[in-house]
């Protein structure tokens, strides 16, 4: 990959390519360091029959990996394709994380055929790792790891790992007999140390245990605040499990994002950009079903002032502007409010503090524009009583929004729904009924 300065350069010239030419650009840049992440974001940029295609022509050994590192859906487009050889020996070469990885998106018939099919050993991990909820850590650890009784010497340490013929690890984990987590040294001092040294001598100080049970944002965040490159996982009574590395922690927090950015709009993170045209028209029409219920509910707040509405027509040009500022300003609470949350800085504790703070912004910023908006509004249309009505409309809706914006997040996460999902569109549409009710009501009160 040192070669090209960034993926989306690659990912031009491999689409721009003749169709007889892709594969060896595919594969060329495979050979110059191209990671399987990467490789999987190359193929999800091209149609699924391409897509299959180049995916076959692949290096056996990428494989897997390529498809773990997919899109579930993307993923799916690719097996579904297979013949009924080919699917076998891809599920027969499954290990046990890229198993628990496909198990959330592969139909069951494919999953219980990967369980018949898979190694004795990955599938003993496989269960282990089931043993955990899907948010919980301990479902998602490496459970590969190196680990030596923590009071042999140096000598007999290099001696073990000669035997079994151990990869070069990072670190290696210590444990006592009963194989709780007793510290973690980096295995280059292994290499470098007196053979008569004790590995508990050289163990890394303070190094920060993560518990099996902690859920996934917990856990990245304790990575990001790590200096070491892994941090071991360990059950309630300390038996080392597995470790999570910072790879983990880009590639969980990657997903956690995508997954915010798609639920706007009422997507997965796992949808395919060439996905059948039937399939996402269809999951796509329910959300815009939603979207015009919310729309119908302001349309029905319009029409109930339809008479002041016709006798001043003013009202009808400055409408957008009420809504839009109520719009904007909760969507700057709201996004605050799913951040904070997603960090775990929401707590029943600091709620009606933070609901002040806001409600204290939504004012100031409610008077300043509505006094700009107002005096605008009455010097465009001549009419002191319009730019005061404009005035109020956009006090109220402001301070609505910095409400609505703390409380829809709070109540959502009650209810176990996903603000970032539900959250914008709820909001929009009190910021919508409240801003028209309040400019058109007092209209109808003030001018007619």
């Amino acid at each position: 990959m040192s070669k090209f300065q960034d993926l989306s350069t690659l990912i031009e010239q491999i689409v721009k390519a003749e169709e007889a030419d892709r594969v060896t650009a595919l594969n060329d840049s495979i050979e110059c360091g191209l990671e399987p992440g990467s490789v999987a974001l190359i193929l999800e940029a091209f149609p699924i029959e391409e897509r299959v295609r180049l995916w076959r022509a692949l290096p056996l050994e990428l494989h897997i990996d390529v498809l773990t590192e997919m899109r579930a859906e993307v993923r799916l487009s690719i097996i579904d394709a297979l013949s009924e050889i080919e699917l076998k020996l891809t599920l027969a070469k499954l290990d046990n994380l890229s198993l628990i990885e496909w198990a959330d998106s592969l139909p069951e018939e494919f999953i219980n055929e990967a369980l018949e099919l898979i190694e004795k050993d990955e599938l003993e991990l496989y269960d282990q790792a089931n043993e955990y909820e899907d948010e919980e850590l301990g479902r998602w650890a490496e459970r590969k790891i190196i680990t030596l009784p923590f009071n042999i010497t140096v000598d007999k340490a290099r001696r073990l790992m000669e035997r079994y013929s151990y990869d070069t690890p990072q670190q290696v984990y210590l444990i006592n007999r009963k194989k709780q987590f007793r510290g973690a040294v980096n295995y280059y001092e292994i290499l470098r140390s007196e053979s008569d040294t004790r590995l508990k001598a050289l163990a890394i100080e303070n190094v920060t245990t993560l518990d099996s049970k902690m859920e996934l944002p917990e856990a990245v965040e304790a990575l990001e605040h790590s200096s070491l490159p892994a941090l071991p996982v360990t059950d309630a009574d300390q038996t080392l499990i597995g470790e999570v590395d910072w790879q983990f922690a880009l590639s969980t927090q990657r997903e956690i994002y995508e997954a915010r950015l798609m639920a706007g709009t009422g997507m997965d993170e796992g949808d395919d950009l060439f996905a059948p045209v039937l399939k996402s028209s269809q999951k796509r029409g329910v959300w815009l079903g939603i979207n015009l219920l919310t729309a119908i509910l302001a349309s029905v707040t319009i029409g109930m002032f339809e008479d002041v509405i016709t006798q001043v027509v003013a009202l009808a040009v400055l409408m957008p502007i009420v809504a839009s500022m109520g719009g904007i300003a909760g969507s700057q609470t709201l996004t605050l409010m799913v951040r904070a949350m997603a960090l775990n800085q929401i707590t029943p504790g600091n709620r009606f503090a933070l609901l002040k703070n806001e409600l204290g912004i939504g004012s100031l910023n409610g008077l300043l524009w509505a006094l700009i908006i107002g005096g605008l509004a009455g010097l465009w249309f001549q009419s002191p009583i319009l730019g005061g009505t404009i005035a109020l409309a956009i006090i109220v809706n402001i301070i609505t929004a910095a409400l609505f914006g703390v409380l829809i997040p709070i109540a959502l996460d009650k209810l176990d729904l996903d603000p970032a999902l539900a959250g914008s569109v709820i909001l929009t549409t009190v910021t919508d009924v409240v801003g028209f009710f309040a400019f058109l009501g007092t209209a109808s009160l003030v001018m007619l």
